[in-house]
């Protein structure tokens, strides 16, 4: 029986960033309407089984409630039964129970750092992700309808996996040891204050590594974009060294927030490559974003851009090969 797998992330879109810059707030309610949409269109659509992370908000809960109520509920909800940490760890976790599961898809509700989480738990389950963060550059604006629709459509088709793109990521070595990864952006940072895990302030930035950019986005990949484009096509990311001896640049850092950041070096870096640097103090590493590893004075850090990212659903071009198929034919 077909099915699809949901994960919204009820922190999502709340970060300290909503109190330096103007970003869109998208609160749990419009969450759990996002959710009801998703969970129409996909059964419409012949979806059978739909699974949901569990979170502090209970988002599943609440719409499969709300959806019964209505009478208008014909899938089967789980919601998964697992502990909860209120972390992303929670995300991790419930997409590699959902892969193990076997559903056709997943569709993330969140910003990069939610969609990162759930990479890191999934090998070839099709992702679909949906912006309710803060500074998305991987998850697109889709409505939840049409979500639900590509989500159903990947489920159901032979060649879902055809709409897809294996996409890159930054893994991340200290000392010639894998430790985590990046889906958009690795930065090194002498901000060691980690009580706000998301990274706001520029003058605090030393490098910047990206696996894609482009001056239509926000954030530190928007700041690589404004340099040089680099689309999730090409074979190969770029590498950007920030002082203030360097080039001025305005880049769109946050939302509403126009900066001059000030550039040294832009390299491009191809793929499975390693490009190591040598911390020259102690520093703060953040992925996608948010800070996550600590490095000592001398430590080495590799960065290494591969494929080896999630299978990302391009919506677009599935519901086109789905309307060539006729599945929106009863």
């Amino acid at each position: 029986m077909p099915s699809i797998g949901i994960i919204a992330n009820p922190a999502s879109g709340k970060d300290i960033r909503r109190l330096v810059s103007y970003a869109t707030t998208i609160d749990n309610q419009e969450k759990v309407n996002i959710v009801k949409r998703i969970i129409l269109a996909a059964q419409a659509i012949g979806v059978d089984e739909i699974y949901f992370m569990p979170d502090t908000f209970q988002i599943g809960f609440t719409a499969k409630d709300n959806l019964i109520l209505d009478g208008k509920l014909n899938s089967n909800i789980h919601i998964l039964d697992m502990p909860l940490n209120a972390s992303s760890a929670d995300t991790t976790a419930s997409a590699a129970r959902m892969e193990e599961l076997g559903v056709g898809c997943i569709v993330v509700l969140g910003g990069d750092g939610t969609s990162r989480a759930a990479a890191k738990g999934i090998n070839h389950t099709p992702l679909l992700p949906l912006s309710t963060g803060t500074n998305n550059v991987y998850p697109s604006m889709i409505e939840g309808t049409v979500a639900g629709m590509a989500a159903a459509a990947v489920a159901t088709m032979d060649n879902g996996i055809g709409c897809c793109i294996r996409d890159k990521r930054v893994e991340v070595f200290l000392n010639g040891v894998y430790v985590d990864m990046a889906l958009v952006d690795a930065v090194i940072s002498d901000d060691l204050f980690v009580g706000s895990r998301a990274i706001w302030d520029m003058s605090k930035i030393q490098h910047i590594v990206v696996t894609r950019c482009h001056p239509a986005s926000i954030g530190f990949s928007a700041v690589a974009g404004c340099a040089r484009v680099v689309r999730d096509t090409d074979e190969w990311g770029l590498s950007l060294k920030i002082s203030d001896t360097g080039e001025s640049i305005l880049a769109p850092v946050a939302a509403g927030v126009l900066d001059i950041v000030k550039i040294t070096q832009v390299n491009s870096i191809p793929l499975n490559t390693e490009h190591i640097i040598q911390a020259k103090q102690d520093c703060m590493i953040a992925l996608d974003g948010e800070r996550e590893i600590k490095v000592k004075k001398g430590d080495n850090i590799t960065f290494k851009i591969t494929r080896n990212g999630p299978m990302r659903v391009k919506f677009h071009e599935v519901l086109e090969q789905a309307a060539l198929q006729g599945l929106f034919r009863p």
